[in-house]
């Protein structure tokens, strides 16, 4: 354990001290907050999370160790941890190290030993803002100007970051259903889903174009999570178009979510601190049920521009907490997306039915032609 000294800066001048944790050295991003109990590894992991700083609000990270099954990604894609104890004796038998070790590994620098709910009082209040953390430079000023030249997440373009740079396929190729994936950051559980349910998957890179995709021949076509803004991915929004239309069963996660709503004139804005963690309830105003949800977004759909386009968009799902809007369907396409994590890890389970709802209309889509 060590004893090193640590400290937090926020981009409005608020400072906090506490111990190293992880890498010894300096990180900045976007701070921002998970009320998760539990799956610190798969948030580690998840690409959504590239170039911010996480405050975990569980007590204990690194209680249960690391597992190399317990990923989302190919590495930690957080930029930095800020946690109020950094455990790094670990109890779980199936553990192959501790989570000291694993950031060292990783190259992740850290802070705990620092009052984390007066931390993310302070952020749900001042919203959202880019943080720095050190270990090695107690230099407030200087460390002020690094926080002051480092960029605004409005505005950046960062699935080319964390995208695949080749194109690669998974399960069964003799499998029934092919579905072409648009790698915006894309988790491994959402691409163990549709295996599960006997699909056949090609993963693209971000930037690919509908005419490379099209030569894959896929029955259903999906745009992942991912991290960014996505008022910066035109690029990915004329993919959207492009698949839309095709008239192909189409389904959209998270950023996924966000582009599909760009790619029909919706527009998108950066909320004040976002969602995530995996107990927010949503509102299925199709089947009149609630879920229970895992998130993670700092952008939304505009809830007022979409009043101009339900003759284009059905809203499918609403958060029971702030009415954000998580879920749409294209009216007269079969297309759809929700703005939450169906795959959840971690997370509850509860809309897990969405991946089937996918495969069943890429079925009746088959049944027509």
């Amino acid at each position: 354990m060590s004893e090193q000294r640590a400290i937090l800066l926020l981009a409005d001048g608020t400072t906090y001290e506490g111990r190293a944790a992880g890498k010894i050295g300096t990180t900045i991003g976007e701070i921002c907050f998970n009320t998760g109990m539990t799956g610190y590894q798969e948030i580690f992991t998840d690409p959504s999370y590239y170039g911010q700083i996480l405050v975990a609000t569980n007590a204990h990270i690194g209680n249960y160790g690391i597992k190399d099954t317990d990923i989302e990604s190919d590495s930690v894609k957080i930029a930095g941890l800020i946690c109020k104890n950094f455990t790094v004796p670990f109890s779980r038998q199936q553990a192959q190290s501790s989570i000291q070790d694993y950031f060292e590994r990783e190259g992740v620098v850290g802070i705990c030993d620092v009052d984390t709910r007066a931390i993310v009082r302070h952020i749900r209040d001042k919203g959202a803002m880019n943080a720095i953390i050190s270990s090695d430079n107690f230099d407030l000023e200087d460390l002020k100007r690094q926080l002051d030249a480092a960029p605004d997440m409005e505005g950046l373009e960062l699935s080319s970051h964390v995208t695949t740079q080749e194109a690669y396929t998974l399960g069964n190729p003799d499998a029934p259903i092919k579905v072409a994936v648009l790698d915006l950051g894309t988790k491994k559980n959402i691409l163990r889903n549709f295996v599960q349910r006997d699909c056949y998957v090609k993963v693209f890179p971000a930037r690919t174009t509908m005419s490379e995709i099209d030569q894959f021949g896929a029955d259903g076509l999906f745009i992942s999570n991912g991290p960014g803004d996505p008022g910066a991915m035109d690029y990915a929004v004329e993919t959207a178009r492009a698949m839309l239309a095709e008239d192909k069963p189409m389904f959209g996660i998270c950023l996924g979510h966000q582009i599909l709503a760009r790619a029909v004139g919706i527009p998108t804005y950066k909320m004040h601190n976002g969602h995530r963690g995996i107990n927010h309830p949503v509102f299925n105003l199709v089947t009149g049920k609630s879920e229970i949800t895992s998130q993670n977004h700092g952008f939304g759909v505009s809830p007022e521009a979409i009043q101009d386009k339900l003759d284009v968009v059905e809203i499918t799902h609403r958060n029971l907490n702030d009415d954000t809007i998580e879920g749409i369907r294209i009216i007269g396409k079969p297309a759809f997306s929700v703005q939450y994590h169906p795959e959840a890890s971690p997370g509850p389970h509860d809309a897990a039915y969405l991946f089937d709802q996918f495969v069943a209309l890429i079925k009746e889509q088959g049944l027509k032609d």
